[in-house]
């Protein structure tokens, strides 16, 4: 059973050994997403798989047979970018852009599990709804880097459009 990336079925490599990242990258060309430190630390790898963000630094590809992987070039183009894209152009919410793939695909999941109302460390309580906060967003997006700082335009794109206000 192949794999799935960007709604298009690709064959996984015959090594065994081939990280999720360098499937994408090397084999599948899709570059948009970044190869920070490799130790599953930066967040720069970020992908989505089924839905749930994982650093495709640290799972190998043959892992993943069956499964649905959306990268950063899966979300959006330039002539039509997501609500997310578009709101981290709109806050400045980049500067030297190299996390921001990562920081994207992460934010997707991290409003995909506060409509579910899975529960984080920035709440006291495991019962009520989930609201998206600066310091629910900032606890949720703490797996991601930026070494550039852009944080408060981060965390402001993300409070848009998770408070329903990006189209």
């Amino acid at each position: 059973m192949p794999i799935t990336v960007n709604d298009t079925a690709h064959d996984l490599p015959d090594d065994p050994r081939v990280s999720l990242l360098d499937f994408l990258r090397t084999d599948l060309s899709l570059t948009g997403t970044k190869k920070g430190c490799d130790h599953g630390q930066c967040g720069a790898c970020t992908v989505l798989v089924n839905g749930v963000r994982i650093n495709s630094c640290l799972s190998l590809a043959v892992t993943h047979e069956g499964d649905t992987v959306t990268t950063i070039e899966g979300l959006g183009t330039p002539d039509a970018p997501s609500a997310l894209q578009q709101a981290f152009v709109d806050h400045d919410a980049m500067q030297c852009g190299y996390c921001t793939p990562g920081q994207v695909c992460s934010a997707t999941a991290l409003i995909e599990e506060i409509k579910a109302g899975w529960p984080s460390d920035a709440r006291k309580s495991l019962d009520g709804k989930v609201t998206p906060t600066p310091e629910e967003i900032r606890e949720r997006m703490s797996g991601n880097l930026c070494r550039c700082g852009a944080y408060a335009n981060i965390v402001a794109a993300i409070s848009e459009v998770a408070s329903g206000g990006a189209k």
